[in-house]
Order: structure tokens, then sequence, then C-alpha cells
């Protein structure tokens, strides 16, 4: 087994040197090239945040390793551009079917990565001609909730139907998503879809929930279940997702709103609290991942 890595130090250590020329082009060496000949190699790499510097960075990196002949699985804890599966205006690029496209082009045999908004369960997939491993955190996520809130019984729910493979085995439900119109500043290079409601066919008085999503983005979507939950007379309320980016200070509002919000570490951020490491580590230990390499 050979691991490697630029940004994994807990996995192993730092193998791939990543600079920039003085015009800003990105620079790539592999060390000790020999050992991926011909061989089955991990490569851990963090493609979030600068995302588009990291997935070029990565290209070359599965480009130089082609070269030698080495068969390449990537494990990167958030698959970037996966929430751009769907097309919903004449002309928009279908960009998570591009990514994959383009990872497979260049010599990935297969990638590991931690609750893909796209695939809505866990275990092995394939998309746009890419094998996937989607492992997820929702364990984790749920025992960390049972640890803040004690002895007292939890309910466990998602805010929309795509993120219902996250609850089901904690005897969760889901509540349903109402998308607005596709959001468009004139003038700014910013773009998002709305979040119109979010609503509840089931009863939360007095109980404790916890709202559990693959990701929060800009928050609109938490930020009406945690008001739903609320206005249904809910005892405690916590949120969790397994990648919190926390746009638009969403962090701030979550927090005000609920009694409790925390993520893994696969996107680093003020709230942080559930390690990630161990999932990764358990994907190499069952073999699920050959050879790593890590920048």
């Amino acid at each position: 087994m050979f691991l490697v890595s630029p940004t994994f130090p807990e996995i192993s250590q730092p193998n791939i040197e990543i600079k920039v020329f003085p015009d800003g082009d990105s620079y790539v060496r592999i060390n000790d090239m020999d050992k991926c000949q011909g061989e089955d190699v991990s490569l851990f790499h963090r493609l979030y945040p600068k995302q588009n510097t990291a997935i070029f960075n990565t290209i070359q990196m599965l480009h130089t390793l082609k070269r030698v002949g080495a068969r390449t699985t990537l494990i990167a804890p958030y698959f970037p551009y996966s929430r751009q599966d769907k097309t919903f205006l004449m002309g928009e690029a279908l960009s998570a079917q591009v990514l994959c496209k383009l990872l497979v082009e260049f010599g990935l045999v297969k990638l590991i990565t931690v609750d893909c908004h796209f695939l809505k369960r866990e275990g092995e997939a394939e998309y746009a001609n890419l094998k996937i491993q989607n492992i997820s955190a929702s364990r984790l996520l749920v025992e960390h909730a049972r640890g803040k809130i004690g002895l007292e019984q939890l309910e466990v729910i998602s805010p929309d139907e795509g993120a219902n493979y996250l609850v089901s085995e904690f005897g969760g439900k889901s509540m349903k998503k109402e998308r607005g119109g596709h959001y468009d500043n004139a003038g700014a290079e910013e773009t998002y879809r709305s979040v119109e409601k979010v609503e509840r066919s089931f009863d939360v008085k007095d109980k404790n929930i916890l709202i559990l999503d693959d990701m929060i983005a800009t928050g609109g979507t938490m930020i009406k279940a945690v008001e739903n939950v609320k206005k249904g007379g809910a005892r405690k309320v916590f949120c969790a997702a397994t990648h919190g980016f926390f746009l638009n200070d969403s962090l701030d509002k979550l927090k005000k709103l609920s009694d409790g919000i925390f993520t893994t570490n696969s996107i680093p951020n003020d709230v942080a609290e559930v390690d990630i490491v161990p999932l990764l580590k358990k994907a190499l230990a069952d073999g699920q991942v050959d050879a790593p390499i890590r920048p």
C-alpha cells in the first residue's frame, strides 16, 4: 500500500509538493514516484476551500500518476460541485458530471468521499462513469448529539427528502422543501436558488429534535427547518451537517435560533466538533482504499 497526500497529516506525512510559480501557475511534484509505478495508489486531498485550484492540482497529480501506470483512488472528504447535478435553466452546465468525467479522463479509478450530495445513499455507486464509495458521517453526528443532550430522548429528522438516508436508520422522518425561483442579482457574480418554505407532516411538540443534513451552505433550508419545528412546539432543537460552509452569516443566525449546532471537520469552521478522520482510516483498514498519496 502506498499513500500520497498534500493535506492530511493525520493519516500520513505529506509527500507531494504544491507550489506556485511567480505568474500564479500551479506547480506539483510527487515525491517517491518510483514507488507508484504500476501500483495501486491512494491520493488523500481536500478539495475545499479554493476548490477550483484544488481540483486542478488534483488533475495534475492524477495525470502524473497515470503516466507511470498507477491506478489511483482519490479520498476527498467533501466533493465540490456535487449540488450541480441538475439543471433548472436552459444552458446551465451539469458541473457534477463535468468534474467526474474529467477525473476519469485523467486516470482516477475510484472516488471515496463523505455524504456526496447527489448520491442520496451510502455505499457503492457510479456516476458519469466514475466509481464512488459514499461514506456517511450520520452515525458520528447522531452520537455527538446524544452526548450533548445526555439521557433525554432525541428524535432525528432531515430538512428535506434528499437527506432521508442520513436519518432513516434512526427512525427519522423527513420534512419537505419547496424551492423558490433562481436568484440572480443583476450585475453580481453570485447566484443561487432560494428556499421558499420547509413543511412538516409529523408532530414535534415537547420533543428534542436533531435536524441533520449533508451540508449547510447559505443556511436557507436549515433556518426554515428550525423555525418550523420551533413553531411546532419542540423542546430543544439542534442542527448538524456533515459539511459546514456557513455562508452569509448563517452560522450566527443558526446559533441564535437553535440550542446547538455542529458539523464534521470535512470543511474547517468554528463548529467543526466531529472528527472525520476515523471514517477515512476505517476505509483504509477495510481495504476500500488500496494505497495512499498525500500532498
